[in-house]
C-alpha cells in the first residue's frame, strides 16, 4: 500500500459559469487530453481567496470576482513517486465570475501540460474527460441544492 504523505495540502477551485458553459483549462500530456477546474494548491499565509486570485491570474490571465462556496471534498491523489505515495488534498470550489469582456487565454504561468482554456457545454461534459471525474456532477447540477461537506470522492 502506498504511503499517505504526512501534511495535507490545501487547494482551491473556480467554478466560472457563463450561458451554460464551464471554463475548463486543457491539458495535454502522454495520457492524452484532460480538462480541469482553473485553481491550484494554497500557499503559507494566503487565504483561500488570495490562493483563488494568484491561481487564476496564473492560469487564465483574470482576476475572479469570488461569489460562495459550493462544496468541500477529500481527495486522496496517488503520485507517480517511487515508492509511490498519496497526497490528501482538501480542496474549496468557489463559484467566480470573470469581466464580461474575458476571452479565455492562458495566462502568464499556466499549469504544467496547460495548453488552453476553453468554454465548455456543461450538458456534454459527461464526454469530457475531467479531473477529477467525481466533478461531473457537481457540474451538471449546478444552481440546484446540494450539500457543502461531500466527503471522499
Amino acid at each position: 500500500m502506498a504511503e499517505i504523505l504526512p501534511n495535507i495540502r490545501n487547494a482551491v477551485r473556480a467554478l466560472i459559469v457563463r450561458e451554460n458553459k464551464v471554463l475548463l483549462l486543457k491539458k495535454e500530456d502522454d495520457k492524452g487530453p484532460r480538462f480541469a477546474l482553473p485553481g491550484g494548491g494554497q500557499d503559507t499565509g494566503e487565504t483561500l481567496e488570495q490562493a483563488l486570485q494568484r491561481e487564476c491570474q496564473e492560469e487564465i490571465g483574470s482576476a475572479v470576482m469570488v461569489r460562495d462556496l459550493l462544496h468541500v471534498a477529500d481527495y486522496f491523489r496517488d503520485r507517480p513517486t517511487k515508492p509511490a505515495t498519496i497526497r490528501h488534498l482538501v480542496e474549496f470550489l468557489f463559484v467566480c465570475d470573470v469581466p464580461e469582456d474575458y476571452q479565455p487565454h492562458n495566462g502568464p504561468h499556466p499549469d504544467k501540460h496547460q495548453v488552453d482554456v476553453v468554454w465548455a457545454d456543461i450538458e456534454n461534459l459527461t464526454s469530457f474527460p475531467i479531473f477529477p471525474k467525481s466533478l461531473v456532477a457537481h457540474l451538471t447540477t449546478f444552481g440546484k441544492p446540494q450539500q457543502v461537506y461531500v466527503g471522499a470522492v
